[in-house]
């Protein structure tokens, strides 16, 4: 037999994982008959893109019959192509049921943007895309180990050709978002929220009456860098602004700036940043401190009791606009304390405008920031340049299907100076913007200095103002970055690549997704699933599978990531119904 003849179970894998996600798209737009698409216009599309997808299906089966050994077994091929056939009927159904709809029209409300059972849709479809790209790429990994030059060849092949049709369906996807009106709405309607929550802040931090107010101490000197400093305030903040207190930010002698966080950031209020008082005490609880005028807040690590009020939660009368507009609603509200905090002062602003002229800073552009000091070997693994480049590499094959490129630029951000240069001399056709004299104020013997502070303010700005971002969502930069790019966006959600941990927060509460397909386990690592089970997600493996516990029969292991969607917990904060009236004033 021959050495290929032995893959052919994995190509009829892949194969099969191609119709199924072509059936998933299909079987899902049919379904979906209490949200029909808004127009004519719009379902063309959507017609268009399935028989694009139908035709990308026959290249897949006759790509697959060409790698069939004659000599292998028959049973198999004739199998192969009855799925085939199925599978091409079920698209066929789908198109023509699709077409049915094709002079609906949806009303929502008065609002001239795509419902919300559209957006989640195509979201969830997009995310399905992704999960099963990182699959396809893993098992063909797998094909490449195969010592034989043309099993080598043959899997590159493979994998170009699913690279080329993942970018073709993404592609689809956000011609499909880009529907008459959709991009004014998210506009704003990120737009409307925003100025929403930041209302409701201010007013909660500018009391008519310093001295009645009840306040929120938060000290920033916490044992960590700026990233890990910064989430401590914005843990400090949410939970102000959660038991409707003004947050008193203590910055004296920051290990950054003596000066404190005002020399950087406009202050936290304008009116009271005095933490005097009739009582104080330490928090003890929401319901215990309710007669306390002025409490003081522990780091997250020794907060008891825990309040709602901590991340992932959103607030419960912004919930349904949130999951409507944004993949990742947690991140978005997360994203609003950043927003507040980190207001420049003048020098800082133009600061940071004479280092976008004098970088070259300019879009197209891909952000990548790696962390090589203190974490590495304790908090994350050492990942070499290369592990980055591939996928900022795919990123821009993808935005050369959207826009023109003149230029493949990459912004690096990093604590290793000797990067720069090696990233240069292994990729000349890249232009890597950089400042290296932030690099080496990053060490681990400069790093608190206000010359460090200024360098890692600016390559944070620097990433989150980019196109796309690639890093390791296990530094605190990184996420911060991650953070501002929701502010910068209707919907960032989906603007980066991690290669270690999904996105949270330090001291979250639990993050939680929920089945939606059943699974049976097909080895002993995996976990079963049923619709509606509870999932505690420990992380993505970016193959495909993520890990987490079944809180349901209380296993854990791995589970197909397409499988399950986001639970969002929802709490009720305070609504500040004073910021409204104050604006109509």
């Amino acid at each position: 037999m021959r050495p290929w003849t032995g893959s052919w179970r994995w190509i009829m894998l892949i194969l099969l994982a191609w119709g199924t996600l072509l059936f998933y798209i299909g079987g899902h737009l049919v379904r979906d008959n209490d949200q029909p698409d808004r127009s004519s216009k719009e379902l063309s599309k959507i017609l268009a893109k399935l028989e694009r997808l139908k035709q990308q299906n026959e290249d897949l089966r006759r790509m697959a019959e060409s790698l069939r050994i004659p000599e292998g077994p028959i049973d198999q091929g004739t199998a192969a192509a009855g799925r085939i056939r199925a599978l091409e009927e079920q698209l066929t159904k789908a198109k023509a049921q699709i077409e049915s709809y094709k002079n609906q029209v949806i009303v929502l409300r008065g609002v001239t943007g795509p419902g919300k059972q559209h957006e989640e849709l195509r979201r969830k479809i997009e995310n399905g895309v992704k999960e099963l790209w990182f699959f396809i790429q893993n098992e063909v990994k797998k094909l490449k180990h195969l010592e034989v030059e043309e099993a080598q060849l043959r899997a590159d092949a493979l994998l170009e050709n699913f690279g080329h049709h993942e970018r073709s369906i993404m592609i689809d996807l956000y011609d499909l978002s880009q529907t008459d009106g959709a991009d004014e709405w998210r506009e704003k309607e990120a737009k409307d929220l925003t100025d929403l929550v930041q209302r409701r802040i201010t007013h909660l931090q500018n009391p008519k009456d310093c001295s009645k107010a009840k306040k929120l101490v938060c000290n920033i000197n916490k044992g960590c860098g700026y990233g890990c400093q910064l989430h401590h305030v914005v843990y400090c903040f949410m939970i102000a602004f959660g038991t409707q207190r003004t947050l008193i930010l203590e910055s004296q002698n920051w290990r950054y700036s003596t000066g404190g966080w005002e020399t950087v950031f406009k202050p936290v209020s304008e009116t009271c940043i005095d933490r005097s008082g009739t009582s104080s005490g330490h928090w003890s609880g929401e319901t215990n401190d309710k007669d306390v005028q002025v409490v003081e807040l522990p780091i997250v690590d020794s907060l008891h009791p825990r309040p709602p009020y901590l991340p992932l939660a959103i607030p419960e009368d912004l919930a349904d606009r949130l999951t409507h507009l944004h993949g990742d609603p947690s991140a978005w509200w997360v994203s609003q304390f950043v927003k507040y905090l980190i207001r420049p002062q003048s020098w800082l602003e133009k600061e940071t405008e004479e280092a976008t002229r004098k970088l070259g800073f300019k879009h197209p552009i891909i952000g990548v920031h790696v962390r090589r000091t203190d974490k590495v070997g304790t908090e994350a693994a050492y990942h070499p340049i290369e592990e980055y480049m591939v996928h900022v590499e795919e990123h821009y094959k993808l935005l050369a299907r959207k826009t023109e490129i003149d230029r493949k630029r990459v912004y690096l951000a990093t604590d290793d100076p000797t990067l720069l240069q090696e990233a240069k001399s292994k990729y000349p056709d890249y232009e890597f913007i950089s400042d290296n004299s932030i690099s080496w104020s990053a060490g681990l013997h400069n790093r608190y200095t206000e010359n460090s502070l200024r360098g890692v303010i600016l390559d944070i700005h620097f990433l989150s103002q980019a196109d796309f971002l690639v890093c390791t969502f296990s530094s605190q930069v990184c996420r911060v970055a991650y953070e501002i790019m929701q502010t910068l966006h209707p919907d960032a959600s989906t603007y980066f690549r991690s290669l270690d941990d999904i996105y949270y927060f330090g001291g979250q509460n639990a993050h939680n997704q929920i089945a939606i397909y059943p699974h049976n386990p097909q080895t002993a690592e995996e976990i079963k699933l049923e619709p509606g089970d509870l999932i505690g997600v420990a992380g993505n493996h970016w193959n495909g599978y993520s890990k987490g516990i079944n809180r349901k029969i209380g296993q854990t292991g791995l589970y197909p990531s397409y499988k399950v969607k986001e639970y969002v917990e929802t709490i009720k904060y305070p609504t500040y119904p004073e910021a409204d009236k104050e604006r109509q004033q």
